[in-house]
This record gives structure tokens, sequence and C-alpha cells, in this order.
């Protein structure tokens, strides 16, 4: 029977041998049919992986926002034909955060062997370097756009850290994370510990802890940097 594996990408430009292991060469180079969110994106990560993969010879189907239902649905024929399929991210572990869970879903209904891989997931790097509680956290995602409903949604989350001793981890679009960070010293308690985790696996890579109140006499330029926020009591 077919098997769909979980293909992880890096985080940004970065040598492969510091984060895939060799095994996932190997798979992706024997994988004819790929679900990524971008072919443009995931020729460019194939290419990387091994210079000598045919990329006129592969399949790609979209998976993103403007996938249809319909589209969907036939994403899975490779396999019904006794054919591997791979599901890349356009960065991190694929179906975390990710629309290739909808993928994953299927695989799972239609019983196919589903495969992770071992890769970067930039939630997890984050916790880990946070000095948070690893044993119960949340990832949620956006937070909404409407300052008036950040504000709600920040108070709700500090609260949690607070309550429920869980670890809180959120993400912004790069253009917003200054804003974010704005928001996040303005709405929460100076004690609050906030991690701010950047450019995960880079050369460049930030990650530091402090709380809200120690964060305000310097901020760290977040700016189009792919960022991860954690808070906690």
């Amino acid at each position: 029977m077919a098997t769909l594996y979980l293909i992880p990408t890096s985080l940004g430009e970065c040598s492969f041998d510091k984060i895939l292991p060799a095994q996932n060469t190997q798979i992706v180079t024997d994988l004819k049919h790929f679900v990524v969110e971008d072919v443009r994106t995931a020729r460019r990560f194939l290419k990387k992986a091994n210079p000598a993969i045919e990329i006129n010879d592969l399949t790609f189907y979209v998976l993103n926002q403007h996938t249809t239902p319909e589209e969907l649905s036939s994403f899975l024929s490779p396999m019904f034909a006794g054919h591997d399929l791979g599901v890349l991210s356009e960065a991190g572990c694929p179906a975390i955060a990710d629309p290739g869970a909808d993928v994953v879903a299927m695989a799972q209904k239609n019983n196919f062997t589903v495969v992770p891989l071992v890769g970067p997931s930039s939630i997890l790097l984050s916790l880990m370097a946070s000095g948070f509680n690893g044993q119960s956290f949340a990832f949620v995602g956006y937070l909404p756009i409407q300052p008036a409903d950040r504000a709600k949604m920040l108070r709700k989350l500090e609260n949690r850290a607070y309550t429920e001793n869980q670890s809180q981890i959120f993400i912004e679009t790069p253009y917003r994370n200054m804003k974010m960070l704005e928001e996040i010293l303005q709405v929460c308690q100076p004690n609050t510990r906030l991690c701010i985790a950047v450019d995960i696996t880079l050369e460049t890579e930030f990650i530091k802890t402090k709380t809200v109140k120690e964060w305000k006499t310097q901020l760290p330029d977040l700016s189009k940097r792919p960022c991860i926020f954690l808070i906690y009591k």
C-alpha cells in the first residue's frame, strides 16, 4: 500500500546538513508526487536537497487557501494508484500550522500509512529554548487583527499562563511583528515572561526570555523576520 510522507523543510536559508537527516533526502529523491503550498518554493527545496532530481518528471498538487474541496479530494489519486506521496511545508513541519493536515486526514480516513519525517519545528524549538512549561502548552496560531480583539486575546492567554500553568505560543505575519511586540508590552503584566524566538536554526537566530518590564527597556528588531512569541508566568 502507498505511503504518505510528511517532509519537513528548512525555516530559512541554511545548510540542510544541519537540520535534515540524510534519510529524508533519499525518500524525497524517490518520490514523484508532491502536495505543496507553492510550486516554485517546492522546486527550489527539492533541487537543494538533491540537484540530480529531475523536476520536470514530478507532479505537484497545490494546496493553499485557493484550493477547492473538489481539487483537494483528488490529491490522493497517486496513492490509490499505488504511488507514494509527499507533503511539503513552506517552512518547518507539514500539517503543523499548515494546510497539509487536510491531506493527512484524508490519508488516515482511507487507511494509508502516514510517515512523519524528522525536521525542524519552530514551535517546539522555541518552547525548548524558552525555559517555559514544556509539559503543558498551547499553540494558538495567529491572534485577531483588530486591536481590541487582539488585546482581549492576549489577556486571555496571559490568564491561562497563570491559572493553568500553561505556556502560550503564537505567531504573527513578519511585517507586523513589531506591532505585536508593542501590544504585548502594553497589555501584559510587567512580571509576565515573554520569550521572543527569531530566525530559528539560521545564523541570525535570536531566542531570549525576559519579563515584559525588562523588554520595555530595549526592543529587538523583528521586522520582516520569522518570529514566534511565547508568554508564561
